[in-house]
């Protein structure tokens, strides 16, 4: 099993998502959310992100898309629970550094926990946040883990087009000199 995910990053993207962590399954196949049962792949296409569903095996195409992945935490593990606070600390520098590095437009965190152990705040709203992370903007989208029972994949489409569309609305207006 890889230790490690490789992340699929690419200079000035649009948005990066970002997972709290790699799965075990991911991780060995050294393809990101390869889990059957995780919705990211169709709730990306659905959202209007890509114009079809990506398979895990072919992620690396989501760069065409001026999208890439990467996590919080780089170690993998059956759940993300399994995590200690210490690592996402321990990782926090890091994360910085390699969003600042990449400069994306926008870092959708995938779920309140990574951003929350990164951000030092506990009530966090969906959605845009008010700080952002070097140039980039903050948004935190539910996690599309199967496990994660609290929202439907209409629901995940939903807030994933939310910011899909705040990104064509910032395309269409002027830049400011």
């Amino acid at each position: 099993m890889s230790e490690r995910l490789e992340d699929i990053l690419a200079e000035q993207l649009t948005v990066v998502f970002c997972g709290i962590n790699p799965g075990k399954g991911s991780a060995a196949l050294g393809q990101h959310f390869a889990n059957r049962s995780n919705r990211f792949w169709r709730t990306l296409h659905l959202a209007g992100f890509t114009p079809h569903e990506i398979f895990p095996k072919n992620g690396r195409t989501l760069l065409h898309y001026y999208c890439g992945l990467t996590t919080v935490v780089e170690r993998p593990t059956a759940s993300a629970s399994e995590l200690a606070r210490h690592e996402f600390k321990a990782a926090a520098a890091a994360f910085e550094q390699k969003i600042r590095h990449y400069r994306p437009r926008c870092v959708a965190f995938l779920g309140k926990a990574g951003y929350s152990a990164l951000s030092g705040q506990r009530a966090i709203a969906w959605g845009l946040q008010a700080q952002s992370l070097g140039d980039a903007s903050v948004w935190v989208l539910p996690n599309p883990s199967g496990r994660n029972l609290a929202f439907s994949l209409e629901q995940l489409v939903s807030a994933y087009g939310q910011l899909r569309q705040a990104i064509a609305h910032a395309d269409q207006q002027p830049l400011l000199s």
